[in-house]
């Protein structure tokens, strides 16, 4: 049984976001411009906007600088090491950051799992709304998003983490 999705795009500081959602209305994904392995349209999906209001307005207040928490419905599928992954990832507060390592310790895996972590964070499909972008290296070092650098500084940079970098300029 194939399971309609359905589609809006979204405009941001970060670029146009693809949202997309089951018959539910739950987000299933939210890809951001150049993303790695980010959700194109397909001929047979549904562009149903009015579906996706909710969620459009909690990125305009996220992106103002007025929202810190999402409130919505959403639906992903992963193994369980992946889901675990996603739950730490969603569990780290708003102008925080957290590392691949103290991800793998929140979900009981060893530090030799860094990588495990590092590829479950990259196979995250709802970004923004699940803050990948708040796990950094070790180091401090802003390594490893999906989305890009650039949209990461940029993200970290609205919630106050860091200051953005000279040479990544707005779009």
């Amino acid at each position: 049984m194939t399971t309609l999705v359905h589609h809006t795009t979204v405009e941001s500081p970060v670029g146009p976001l693809l949202l997309t959602a089951d018959d539910d209305g739950a987000l299933t994904s939210l890809s951001v411009p150049g993303q790695k392995n980010g959700r194109t349209v397909q001929e047979s999906w549904r562009h149903t906007p009015d579906l996706f209001r909710l969620a459009e307005e909690q990125l305009a207040a996220y992106f103002a600088g007025d929202l810190t928490d999402f409130s919505l419905d959403i639906r992903t599928e992963g193994s369980a090491f992946r889901e675990k992954v996603w739950a730490a990832i969603d569990a780290v507060p708003y102008g925080a950051t957290t590392s691949y390592g103290e991800i793998a310790a929140r979900v009981g895996a060893s530090r030799a799992a860094v990588r495990a972590v590092g590829g479950a964070t990259g196979a995250n499909p709802l970004l923004i709304v699940r803050p990948c972008h708040r796990v950094i290296g070790a180091d401090g070092s802003l390594t490893g998003y999906a989305g890009g650098l650039e949209t990461k500084v940029r993200l970290l940079s609205l919630e106050g983490v860091i200051d953005a970098r000279p040479g990544l300029s707005p779009r």
